[in-house]
């Protein structure tokens, strides 16, 4: 019986409720006359005092203006009524138009703060910047007697709280962005490495690369992971996929890059080795520029640079202040070459290329004023032995033709196939120059050839041909390097050729369709190379060779661009600034590194209350 009570009392209740709802209450033209009613919005708002009613219903509305308004306005009617009722429009209009004046205003505030903040972080900036910059925005427009612009600037919130929410902010934009392109790649590949910063925390950076399915091509920072403990391969392995999975797992990688170091690529308790474990399929390579830069030292002329260093050092090294003011004076003064030595540092891998060109160029100066300043013997029959001097001329050349190639090899947006390609055309340069040692001729060893005129104007003939196995050792170091490349060179062939690559040599998947491809006029007109002919190609008639493309488009060689961040990372958590926190330090790197554009509109749109300096 009681539920029955209910059942009827709740179907009472709904009715009710429907029978409200299905009311049709609109706006009544003639409220505007009676009641000195507005329609805003679908609702019904006083002209008077500007107040919106929730529903359209005739009994509020009149209840409201016979409370409030009545006693003032009853008495006016005719032409009198529809006087005031236009001049309260009138004056309500103005009052709107006021208030979105002053909303825009704001918003235009928070864009503007938006953009310095934006600005900020890209230049690497400590976040009070933002101070200077509105008071130097304050006083250039008070220079130009701008009292409204003056106003206007005044209103820009930039106090290094507001620049590091926006930071903040704009990070977790980016953030959200990335993670849509990572969605929609169908490859990707990752390059990562550690450092440790000025407060000893180890920071292991990790970069993605993608392609999407019209080839673009995006190099971002997935993220820097801190490490606060051990760095062994168990560190490095949970760091890193725990950040993959975050982003949609390892399914579409097509290769991860590191420095080389053992917890990097060690077989079983490795990064590698414990991916292998885990059945994720994917290329390992080690950075070709290490690789590169682990080939110069081959050549075991650490003697002649000792001695380089030493002398560089004895000049302007530690406290010698006086003694380095007074060479460059002595050199300015005999008109040299160059007005300065440079030092050298193994962590530069170009450093010691551009200190030995000085030094060989300025080495009649440097023994003349070692002379003067009588140094030890030792290093002054070093720059008059001839023995010297002619291992230093070609250890320069060589250094040189190496800090061409590694500058080749650096630089963003280079896919694995343009770097593999640089070794390559490398490889057959020591060959050449080998073949010109071995003959003593000079025609490409600027150093040792200006040598070889001066000792030859002395009366005596050098023989550079003595360095040609030294030359053997590079070659040999150049062609055993580099193992985990040599195995894509097929595919790297394909990818920069194939139009004319040998259809046998690759993998039968490709065949049929590199068939349509060598015998299609159009794609044998074209000019374009790599990931531009690939582009070309039909997803209809060339699926398989389209994937491929994209496959190789989406892979690192190097990590250079860790290697990069390293070097922002230094001069964003200095000795000044090592308070920053983790997350800051990479939303500042995320920002200043991203080729992703940040849509600053939808985020001012999203901020709910502008807010403007006081």
């Amino acid at each position: 019986m009681s539920g029955m009570f209910e059942t009827k009392s709740f179907t009472k209740n709904c009715a009710k409720k429907r029978k409200i709802d299905s009311e049709n209450r609109e706006f009544q033209e003639k409220w505007e006359e009676e009641y000195f009613f507005g329609k805003n919005k679908d609702k019904p708002q006083c002209l008077v005092c500007a107040q919106t009613i929730s529903s359209c219903k005739e009994y509020n509305v009149k209840r409201h203006y016979t409370t409030l308004h009545g006693a003032k306005y009853a008495k006016y009617t005719g032409e009198a009524r529809l006087t005031i009722i236009k001049d309260l429009k009138s004056k309500l209009c103005k009052q709107k138009n006021i208030f979105s004046a002053v909303t825009t205003t704001q918003k235009a505030a928070v864009k503007a703060s938006f953009l310095v903040a934006e600005e900020i972080a890209k230049r690497k900036y400590p976040f009070s910047s933002g101070t200077l910059v509105k008071t130097c925005a304050l006083k250039m427009a008070e220079a130009f007697g701008n009292e409204t612009m003056a106003k206007t600037v005044e209103s820009i919130s930039l106090s290094h709280q507001t620049v590091a929410r926006h930071i903040c902010t704009i990070n977790q934009h980016l953030t959200d962005k990335l993670q849509n392109i990572l969605r929609s790649a169908p490859y990707f590949s990752i390059a990562l490495d550690e450092s440790t910063d000025i407060t000893d925390t180890c920071q292991l950076v990790i970069f993605v690369r993608s392609v999407d399915q019209e080839f673009h091509i995006s190099e971002e920072l997935l993220e820097i992971v801190p490490l606060h403990g051990s760095t062994k391969g168990e560190d490095i392995y949970n760091a890193v996929k725990a950040t993959v999975t975050k982003y949609g797992g390892f399914s579409s990688c097509t290769c991860i890059v590191t420095d080389g170091a053992r917890a990097m690529v060690g077989r079983n308790q490795g990064l590698a080795g414990r991916l292998r474990k885990e059945g994720i399929d994917c290329h390992m390579f080690h950075c070709i520029v290490h690789q590169e830069v682990l080939c110069g030292t081959s050549l075991k002329m650490a003697d002649i640079m000792d001695v380089v260093t030493k002398v560089t050092n004895l000049i302007r090294g530690g406290n010698r202040s006086l003694t380095h003011r007074r060479f460059k004076n002595f050199l300015e003064e005999l008109d040299a070459a160059y007005g300065d030595l440079l030092l050298h540092t193994n962590v530069r891998w170009l450093s010691a290329g551009k200190c030995l060109v000085r030094f060989f160029a300025l080495r009649k100066e440097i023994h003349l004023y070692l002379s003067d300043i009588k140094c030890d013997s030792y290093l002054l029959e070093h720059l008059t032995d001839v023995s010297f001097l002619t291992a230093l001329a070609f250890l320069t050349d060589i250094t040189q033709f190496l800090n061409s190639l590694n500058l080749n090899l650096q630089g963003r947006d280079q896919n694995v196939s343009q770097l593999y390609s640089h070794i390559a055309a490398f490889r057959n340069k020591l060959h050449l120059l080998k073949s010109f040692l071995a003959k003593n001729d000079l025609t490409h060893f600027e150093s040792c050839c200006e040598l070889f005129q001066e000792m030859k104007g002395n009366g005596v003939i050098l023989n550079f041909s003595q360095f040609v196995p030294k030359m053997d050792i590079l070659i040999h170091e150049f062609n055993t390097r580099f193992q985990d490349f040599e195995g894509m060179e097929a595919s790297f062939k394909l990818f920069n050729n194939p139009i004319n690559t040998d259809i046998a040599a690759q993998d039968t998947k490709y065949h049929m369709e590199l068939c349509e491809l060598q015998g299609d006029q159009f794609l044998h007109s074209c000019s374009e190379k790599g990931v531009a002919f690939f582009k070309l190609l039909s997803q209809e008639q060339y699926p398989i060779l389209r994937d491929f493309g994209m496959r190789m488009a989406s892979m690192f060689g190097s990590t250079y661009i860790c290697e990069k961040a390293f070097s922002d990372m230094g001069f964003i958590k200095s000795k000044y600034r090592n308070s920053i926190c983790d997350s800051t330090l990479q939303q500042i790197i995320r920002i200043s590194t991203t080729s992703i554009s940040a849509d600053i509109d939808e985020l001012v749109a999203q901020q709910l209350h502008p807010q403007t300096s006081h």
